[in-house]
């Protein structure tokens, strides 16, 4: 059981841990032909559990659209273009399973439209954003085998916003973009916990086959 939630005092604005924790020396620098657009609401932002802001450090090929920072409705019409095959990465009951084979059914590059937030506001994304009506919905079904989270999640697939996205990856990019992703990941989870006060080592990640 993790630790009773802290505020994370003079955190860094990138990693969102303390600096005396900082990891933002190990974010990699993958390129990728698939895009990755992070519609993140402004309350997640401030959140210093926040992953999928790593994500976009991470991945060039990607960028972070912010709602929820005032009453104007955000339009995301721009990102339906002819260039990528456009997916809106959220489970539900339209949601169907990522596969490789839907990756393979033609040559242009995916665009991973994900929701970032807690689980009402990220469900919100596919319901106010008309422009995004037609897209398919993908989802991931497995259950989360990890051992600890960076928050307590509700439901067995539930994962941390990095988490899903790296094994998205793993199915539309391969194993390297997966491992890379996955080991951020769990040095951040790491560090959080240890800046809880958690011993994280003997069993952090159970690793999903």
């Amino acid at each position: 059981m993790l630790a009773r939630k802290r505020k994370t005092k003079d955190p860094c604005l990138t990693c969102g841990l303390n600096r005396a924790l900082c990891i933002c020396k190990f974010i990699p620098n993958l390129k990728l032909s698939t895009r990755l657009v992070l519609v993140v609401h402004a309350k997640e932002l401030k959140r210093t559990t926040n992953s999928g802001r790593l994500a976009i450090h991470a991945l060039s090929n990607s960028e972070m659209r912010v709602r929820g920072e005032d009453r104007v409705g955000m339009d995301l019409s721009d990102l339906l273009s002819s260039e990528y095959r456009p997916w809106l990465f959220y489970p539900g009951p339209d949601s169907i399973e990522l596969t490789r084979e839907m990756v393979e059914e033609s040559e242009k590059p995916v665009m991973l439209i994900v929701p970032d937030g807690n689980w009402r506001q990220a469900s919100k994304v596919g319901i106010r954003h008309k422009e995004l009506a037609n897209i398919p919905r993908v989802q991931l079904s497995a259950p989360n085998l990890g051992i600890r989270h960076l928050r307590a999640e509700s439901r067995p697939e539930g994962m941390s916003t990095l988490e899903a996205i790296a094994r998205a990856m793993r199915i539309i990019e391969g194993e390297k973009v997966f491992s890379e992703l996955m080991s951020l990941y769990q040095l951040k989870l790491a560090r959080t916990l240890e800046g809880r006060g958690v011993d994280a080592q003997p069993d952090l990640v159970a690793e999903q086959r």
